[in-house]
């Protein structure tokens, strides 16, 4: 005898739910400022980046570049921060796999990072030089 499913209505967008949801990331952002000390030095250089857009009067595209890049950063930060923590709770003894998935997280933050660096350099340096 098999058991019938109920499916809910794919429809149905209760607002309450979306709020919460909303509660929940905002919620992860705060815990994120409070525990993770890099949190601080991506502000620091996010702020620096969009300071310097503004006094170099950089143009529309290398706003939409620097914003790009700027967020390309920060969700690498917020996913290498998750995926340390997950590996964490998984085990807290050497694990050459889990090493080695933490090592991976870290190397996408530094790439983005290095990007994000590459892409200041091309558009502030030829400014600075003026």
């Amino acid at each position: 005898m098999e058991k019938e499913l109920t499916i809910k209505n794919e429809r149905s967008f209760p607002i309450k739910r979306r709020l919460k949801s909303f509660q929940f990331a905002f919620a992860g952002i705060n815990t994120f400022f409070l525990n993770q000390h890099n949190a601080i030095i991506h502000l620091f250089m996010t702020i620096t980046a969009f300071m310097a857009a503004i006094f170099f009067k950089v143009n529309r595209t290398e706003v939409i570049a620097i914003v790009v890049v700027t967020g390309f950063v920060w969700v690498s930060e917020f996913f290498n921060t998750a995926i340390e923590k997950l590996a964490d709770l998984v085990s807290r003894d050497f694990d050459e796999r889990i090493k080695f998935i933490k090592d991976v997280s870290a190397a996408a933050v530094l790439l983005s990072a290095l990007f994000a660096f590459l892409t200041g350099a091309i558009i502030f340096i030829p400014k600075l030089l003026e």
